[in-house]
């Protein structure tokens, strides 16, 4: 059969960048168990691609094996198609196709950008022509970070995280992501804070001077700044990333945090080469570990056929 008489498959994919946290404050636990938090979301430059195509049932799968992603309807980029078709009251399918290039159970909301990544995808394929304020509202539905991962750049994280509002930020920095061979569960960390402190703030807040330094641009002064309450329940959890730790920090970054609930850790640099030697002495130690810029943007899409 000739090539030009062959029906190309209609296909959309989308990128979605990793997340950190500049500050991570986390409240006691509401009386519906959920952690309020006050934080700082920045995206950074590490990304999963999400492709889908129309198919008869909802499935998903991975460019290459990876350890810790579901592939069944428990995997939230299936749950975030399912919300898409209820949300517009249709009966329609795809197929989930996730290149992760974020760590897995890192911290970094890899599963939150699949998610945001797989509604804007859809949203695409089928001209479905969801407002940006219905994909925020679904996408606050399926996980607190599931909506920045859409908005991207910098912005403040209030509610669960789900409510999100873009911060002006004039740094332009580079990240040393350290990477981890084991991961964190995050539920596991959420329940080592709460043993860890019992007299949270129930209302946890954003220091002013944070929004300030970012708004100016100045990276040292965010780097002092770097903060996540979190930390010392990751560090109770894994006491190997005590010894990470202080190996970054011998090397005299802006800033070191902890991402998320860990338990991959992070140097801030304004110096790409700065950073890009960072990364060859961690190396030579025999830690894994990358470059990431930021802020970058959030979903975005790269390829339509």
């Amino acid at each position: 059969m000739s090539e030009a008489l062959v029906e190309p498959v209609p296909r959309v994919t989308v990128r979605a960048p990793a997340k950190i946290n500049l500050h991570l404050g986390v409240g006691s636990p509401r009386p519906d168990g959920m952690h309020p938090l006050a934080t700082v979301y920045q995206a950074v430059g590490l990304y999963d691609d999400v492709t889908v195509t129309d198919a008869p049932s909802w499935s998903v799968g991975l460019t290459a094996p990876i350890d810790g992603v579901p592939l069944d309807g428990s995997n939230i980029a299936v749950q975030a198609g399912r919300a898409l078709v209820a949300h517009h009251g249709i009966d329609l399918a795809a197929r989930i196709t996730i290149a992760k290039g974020i760590p897995v159970m890192g911290g970094m909301a890899g599963g939150s950008a699949d998610a945001a990544a797989t509604l804007l995808a859809l949203d695409r394929l089928w001209d479905l022509q969801t407002s940006d304020e219905d994909l925020l509202r679904i996408a606050g539905t399926l996980g607190s970070d599931v909506p920045f991962a859409l908005l991207g750049g910098t912005a403040l994280g209030t509610g669960r995280g789900e409510l999100v509002e873009p911060l002006e930020d004039r740094s332009s920095v580079w990240w040393v992501v350290v990477l981890s061979d084991e991961g964190l569960s995050t539920p596991s960390v959420y329940q080592r804070f709460d043993a860890l402190s019992p007299d949270a703030d129930p209302e946890p807040r954003i220091p002013d001077a944070l929004i300030a330094a970012l708004a100016e641009g100045y990276t040292e002064e965010v780097g002092a700044l770097l903060h996540n309450d979190l930390w010392p329940a990751a560090r109770d959890l894994r006491p190997d990333l005590v010894d990470t730790e202080e190996q970054l920090r011998i090397l005299g970054p802006d800033g070191v945090l902890l991402s998320g609930s860990g338990p991959t850790l992070l140097m801030l640099h304004e110096d790409v080469e700065e950073a890009r030697s960072a990364v060859a002495e961690l190396t030579e130690r025999g830690l894994r570990c990358t470059v990431a810029p930021g802020p970058v943007a959030g979903a975005h899409v790269v390829t339509y056929a």
